[in-house]
């Protein structure tokens, strides 16, 4: 995750999609993996997941942050590691991130030397900050997706309209006419609808079919 983008106060920044990282310390092997999740149900899951899949390791981190702001639950554990030096240093540099609705399970195999106190609570810091370097970040916003049915000789146009307010094309269906589904923001409706009216002639309308109050959108 890029430290140069200033976060805005009220933009509750998610992860798009799931990511990964990994790096030795002292023959220690740590993959930290990282994943989207809207509940503590969802984060438990994906910790136990993770478990089952690298049952070989010698611990298995958690730390999550379900939720922005004042309404947030966290949670992390050492999973055996002793106290203090791997939950809450990974939770501390999540915290620090500013995303919500997230979950890290940082996996570590004992390679035979002790790394002490402050070399496993660098290591699993170290782990957290490695995997929000490389996650994709989306905002959670009032989405729209609409849909609309046009003739071929308005495709092209209609869709640099889409482009032009970063809209995501769910679907595209080439019949007798060209139907696009796409996300938009909430925002952007007003505005889009007039547009398509305008190159359309009135001919075509821009139908709303499903209203997403927290839509995770690509940043």
């Amino acid at each position: 995750m890029s430290s140069k983008r200033i976060q805005k106060p009220d933009e509750r920044l998610v992860p798009l999609e799931a990511a990964e990282a990994e790096f030795k310390v002292l023959n220690s092997r740590f993959l930290a993996r990282l994943a989207p999740v809207a509940s503590v149900e969802e984060a438990r899951a994906f910790h136990k997941a993770e478990k089952a899949v690298w049952a070989d390791a010698s611990h298995h981190v958690p730390a999550f942050i379900i939720g922005h702001g004042r309404s947030l639950i966290s949670h992390c554990s050492d999973d055996g590691e002793p106290s203090g030096t791997a939950g809450r240093p990974a939770l501390t540099v999540l915290e620090g991130s500013g995303l919500g609705n997230v979950a890290v399970v940082v996996t570590r195999w004992f390679g035979g030397t002790k790394l002490g106190t402050g070399g496993l609570v660098q290591a699993y810091g170290d782990a957290v900050k490695a995997v929000l370097g490389v996650t994709k970040l989306a905002k959670l916003v009032h989405t729209q997706t609409v849909r609309l049915d046009l003739p071929y000789n308005l495709y092209e146009i209609a869709r640099r309209e889409l482009e032009n307010i970063s809209a995501q094309t769910l679907n595209t269906v080439f019949g007798v006419d060209v139907r696009i589904d796409a996300r938009i923001l909430a925002d952007d409706l007003a505005s889009l609808a007039a547009k398509i009216q305008e190159i359309s002639a009135g001919r075509v309308q821009v139908i709303q079919v499903q209203d997403e109050p927290d839509t995770p959108f690509p940043l």
